[in-house]
């Protein structure tokens, strides 16, 4: 692929996924979070499906394949989601996008713990230097608000399904198991806001606007340029490049919702940003412990 090409897509995708954040903050101020992102992914995830069914992608076979795109759903939509938009109530949007992008750190962790992988020194040092950021992203100090337990929960939920995407993803065509997870992400998100939250529904041109956007373009359209973008590259140093949406979660913050842009923050940030890079960038060297 031509390499300009590939660089305005990878600024056009990223910068959807960090968009999200800040339309969401505002979006709940009509929505409340859970039901926001019900409608956003149940909508998305019916965008995608009606999709695959058009251009005949394999579907999964028995029940085993629909409960792993269960669980997915639950951990890569539900998880994420829920936690990052009920944790827009209470802190910024680009406090929130920066800690739940060290999702890639805490795979590292987590796949050693789980399924015995082993990393070398530069993959430690990423994740090292990436805790110290999120440690100086607080202010340096570990009083933690909901929001931002919330944001590091989302961080977690990501991890797992990362993990889970890592050990069963190749039994599933990857759109038909990104349209059917987001569908199924979306009806726990439906059920919880029903069980855990007070509904609030506002229905006007701003709520609407927001929703869709969310759902197309901060979805699908984002969706579809990143899993092209992976087909066409080298996945490992591909995803290197997630390392720019949490920058545009902060951009947005900043253009959309007039957040400042704390020092602490951004320098926080900013080692989060490079230990994620480390950790992506050398993906490819992975091994099992023998």
């Amino acid at each position: 692929m031509n390499r300009f090409v590939f660089g305005i897509l990878v600024v056009i995708t990223t910068a959807l996924m960090g968009s999200s954040f800040a339309v969401g903050k505002i979006a709940i101020d009509y929505i409340s979070p859970l039901l926001l992102s019900a409608f956003r992914f149940i909508l998305a995830g019916c965008i995608m499906v009606i999709s695959v069914f058009y251009l005949r992608r394999p579907q999964p076979e028995g029940r085993e394949d629909w409960l792993l795109i269960g669980w997915i759903g639950l951990f890569q939509t539900a998880g994420v989601m829920g936690f990052i938009f009920i944790s827009l109530r209470t802190i910024p949007a680009s406090e929130s996008s920066i800690l739940t992008f060290t999702n890639p750190l805490l795979v590292i962790v987590l796949s050693t713990i789980f399924l015995k992988k082993r990393y070398n020194m530069r993959h430690w040092f990423g994740v090292s230097l990436g805790f110290l950021g999120v440690f100086i992203t607080l202010g340096g100090q570990l009083n933690l608000e909901i929001g931002t337990i919330l944001s590091l929960l989302a961080a977690v939920s990501w991890a797992i399904a990362t993990i889970l995407i890592n050990v069963y993803g190749k039994r599933f065509d990857v759109w038909v198991l990104s349209g059917y997870q987001m569908l199924f992400g979306g009806l726990f998100l439906l059920a919880s806001s029903f069980l855990f939250e007070q509904q609030e529904l506002i229905i006007n041109t701003a709520s609407v606007s927001l929703t869709l956007w969310l759902a197309i373009m901060a979805s699908v359209v984002q969706f579809t340029i990143w899993f092209y973008l992976l087909q066409k590259g080298d996945t490992g140093k591909t995803s290197a490049f997630l390392f720019l949406a949490p920058f545009f979660g902060v951009l947005f913050g900043w253009l959309l919702l007039g957040e400042e842009l704390k020092a602490s923050t951004l320098g926080g940030g900013l080692l989060i940003l490079v230990g994620i890079f480390l950790v992506n960038w050398t993906r490819k060297r992975l091994s099992p412990r023998v």
